[in-house]
């Protein structure tokens, strides 16, 4: 498969990079800046420099063009403020799969945050992406033209992964070691009949196929 990953030098992002790349999968990811294509090469992904904050929805679309899957990975970061939440967090996907549409690419996978809804309460940065992340879901839900799956994982740890997880519509609050989201997310890919889940990831007792397989259709 071509797989277009936004987002492409986030943590989670190289993981996923790596995994597909080992199986022989042609990967892109979309950077920022042309300082980070050498970690993208090393992850054996190809780099491409784009700005989805400024960049247009046909100028996306021409990268996303004879690709089988676009995974939305990008983030604004927790150093960020309130207003590249709203640009980022929210205004990247919409424009990631506007450009997925035209680009006629169905398969969409997004990386979303356990708990993100477009009517949640609070002030705080936090509460700010939260709403960010849940009206980017709420967007994608509502494409058609997408065979599209949204994964929330719980609390993000740097631990090495276990590839026992817990994958389901509702999961309750955990961690989740970025190793195993970037795992659940390559079973994913070659699980369309994910599409159309909203699935919430914590550590389990689950081997990552396995886990995938048991919601695949449900």
């Amino acid at each position: 498969m071509r797989i277009v990953i936004a987002g492409g030098h986030g943590q989670i992002a190289l993981r996923l990079e790596r995994l597909l790349a080992a199986r022989g999968d042609e990967v892109a990811g979309i950077i920022r800046t042309a300082e980070q294509g050498d970690d993208l090469r090393a992850a054996g992904a190809e780099p491409v420099v784009l700005d989805l904050e400024s960049a247009s929805v046909e100028e996306v679309a021409e990268q996303l063009r004879g690709a089988d899957a676009a995974v939305f990975a990008a983030g604004a970061g927790p150093g960020s403020a309130a207003a590249r939440k709203d640009t980022v967090d929210r205004g990247a996907a919409v424009l990631f799969a506007d450009a997925a549409v035209r680009a006629g690419v169905r398969r969409f996978v997004v990386v979303s945050s356990m708990g993100a809804d477009p009517g949640h309460q609070g002030d705080e940065i936090f509460d700010v992406y939260q709403r960010a992340k849940g009206e980017a879901d709420a967007y994608v839900r509502g494409l058609d033209s997408l065979d599209w799956t949204i994964l929330r994982p719980g609390a993000l740890t740097d631990d090495a992964g276990t590839g026992l997880v817990r994958l389901e519509a509702r999961t309750g609050r955990g961690p989740v070691p970025r190793d195993d989201v970037a795992a659940v997310l390559a079973e994913l890919l070659d699980s369309p009949a994910t599409s159309g889940l909203t699935l919430e990831l914590i550590s389990g007792s689950a081997p990552v196929p396995v886990a995938v397989k048991a919601v695949a259709g449900n």
